[in-house]
């Protein structure tokens, strides 16, 4: 894979400052369905995503420069009007930026493991961050996620089924690969080695 591009700025730092949830129709020019991705990394599942849902508006956070401006500079090029990256740390932005109910789904995938337990504080699946999720999310709202580390992803499912997110297939119990989800960057390399990815597909009750 070719390195991302750096371009020389911060992406998405007006949302970044904002202390109050934008006028999202305003932003990106039409109404429709307000999704938000955790962790973009490569930017290869919001992409995809954003080509294969042009009225979804999509709003992807990045913490790491090189890749968050690498994926709207790849969106730009690809004439996506439905996606704003965020270079930043989505747990201090986010809950200025959405209002309660206004997500129709939220998407997690691979997030960082954290190995060490002295660490385990900054995973972002804390209970406090997915009792607010669970309060921006509409009801009947989806939350999407995908590990490779299976500990890691029960720990998660157990933190969002306690903060009252509900499991289809009951607590605790990952969901099986659907072929027409949009893999990540990463999830590709997976699909390819045959290596185990733990998914859950949680809903917000309606």
């Amino acid at each position: 894979m070719a390195r991302p591009r750096l371009l020389p700025d911060p992406v998405g730092l007006k949302f970044v400052n904002m202390e109050t949830p934008p006028d999202w129709d305003a932003e990106f020019g039409f109404p429709g369905p307000l999704e938000l991705e955790m962790g973009s990394g490569a930017g290869g599942h919001a992409l995809e995503y954003c080509r294969r849902n042009p009225g979804v508006r999509y709003v992807a956070f990045e913490w790491r420069k090189k890749y968050a401006r690498d994926t709207l500079n790849r969106g730009e090029k690809l004439g996506l009007k439905n996606l704003r990256v965020i270079e930043a740390d989505a747990r201090a932005v986010v809950p200025r930026i959405f209002a309660p109910g206004s997500l129709s789904a939220v998407h997690l995938q691979f997030p960082d493991p954290w190995w060490k337990r002295a660490h385990f504080k900054r995973a972002i699946i804390q209970p406090d961050f997915a009792r607010l999720l669970l309060d921006r999310l509409a009801p009947g709202g989806r939350f999407d996620l995908r590990t490779d580390v299976e500990d890691r992803g029960r720990g998660m499912l157990a933190i969002l089924e306690e903060a009252g997110f509900v499991n289809p297939l009951g607590r605790g119990a990952f969901h099986p690969y659907d072929p027409e989800e949009v893999p990540s960057t990463r999830e590709r390399r997976y699909l390819q080695s045959g290596e185990p990815v733990y998914r859950a597909r949680l809903v917000k009750p309606g």
